[in-house]
């Protein structure tokens, strides 16, 4: 699907135009043009990307084909910009979407094959204002990043609760489950890191004015835009941080209940040991074995076996085996 809008001044002048007329509002230097592409057919792609912009190849390659990682390349005309927006329909676990930008001195060209909040909200932020919504392409680029960023505070959130879960679930009840939620929170912690890191890169370039395609004016809006980046992986450092202290108390208690098995078992066997000794003893096949002729003979075995018994444990109560 092609979402069109064509901004003057400014302001919003006018949308969803068909694909002869974007051709004429690309020629007219008093205006410029946002387009998103939404989930769109081979054939739309090729009539935005190719025939009304003609980019370059490798960068419509880049575009079309799912990357992991996020980047920026300088075209000289126009920026490439790859990033990874919240996923928001799949909500059992963190996930991302690919978000692909093409920013221009006069368009901005966004690409993404899932539905996004960050793209969404800009879209109706341009719909219902009347005023001035960005005075120019990257501008209109920083508010979609910084939508896109301000969405990732809700996963933060979510895996802060989860954190808390697993560290009660650890201190105070069984949870034959932990060892995989563990690994899962451990997944998407760095998953988060793995995306933010290089998005944090990205939007340090622009922030430092390496494009001339970002006005002097919005570098103080693409520094603020970093700082947040910074500010959520320092989150995720610290997420991981606290998931590692977990998962080694996790462990620890593990061991504690093993070895408290062991000295349980160990307790056992020490206890059968003199009736074991004596009974081993006195079942052997001796030709002469005079006091198994004595009438007192068994219950001086079990006497025997008794006093032994016991003062194994005693033993076994003060080495707190038992």
């Amino acid at each position: 699907m092609i979402h069109s809008f064509i901004f003057s001044d400014g302001k919003l002048a006018g949308r969803d135009l068909e694909l002869e007329a974007l051709r004429l509002v690309r020629a007219d230097k008093g205006l410029y043009l946002w387009i998103d592409l939404d989930h769109p057919t081979d054939e739309e792609i090729r009539d935005v990307l190719e025939g009304i912009f003609k980019f370059h190849p490798l960068a419509i390659e880049d575009c079309v084909t799912p990357s992991s990682l996020p980047k920026v390349e300088d075209y000289e005309d126009y920026l490439f910009l790859v990033a990874h927006a919240v996923d928001f329909t799949r909500r059992e676990e963190f996930h991302t979407a690919e978000l692909n930008l093409f920013l221009g001195k006069d368009f901005l060209v966004t690409f993404h094959r899932s539905p996004l909040k960050s793209v969404q909200s800009v879209i109706d932020r341009c719909a219902k204002s009347h005023g001035v919504v960005a005075r120019g392409p990257d501008r209109l680029a920083h508010l979609v990043l910084d939508a896109m960023v301000d969405n990732y505070k809700p996963v933060t959130d979510d895996l802060r609760v989860e954190l808390d879960q697993i560290e009660e679930t650890v201190l105070d009840a069984e949870d034959e489950n932990l060892t995989e939620r563990l690994l899962e929170v451990r997944a998407e912690i760095n998953h988060l890191r793995q995306v933010v890191r290089p998005q944090r890169e990205m939007i340090h370039r622009l922030a430092h004015g390496e494009s001339k395609l970002i006005r002097s004016v919005m570098l103080p809006y693409f520094r603020d835009l970093r700082d947040n980046l910074v500010r959520i992986e320092e989150t995720a450092t610290t997420y991981s941080d606290q998931l590692l202290i977990s998962f080694d108390l996790y462990l620890s208690k593990s061991d504690f209940k093993a070895n408290e098995g062991i000295k349980v078992l160990t307790a056992l066997t020490a206890l059968s040991l003199p009736a074991t000794i004596i009974g081993t003893w006195y079942g052997m096949n001796f030709a002469r074995m005079p006091e198994l002729d004595s009438p007192l003979g068994y219950p001086a075995a079990f006497f025997v076996t008794v006093v032994l018994t016991f003062l194994v444990y005693r033993w076994c109560k003060r080495r707190r085996m038992i």
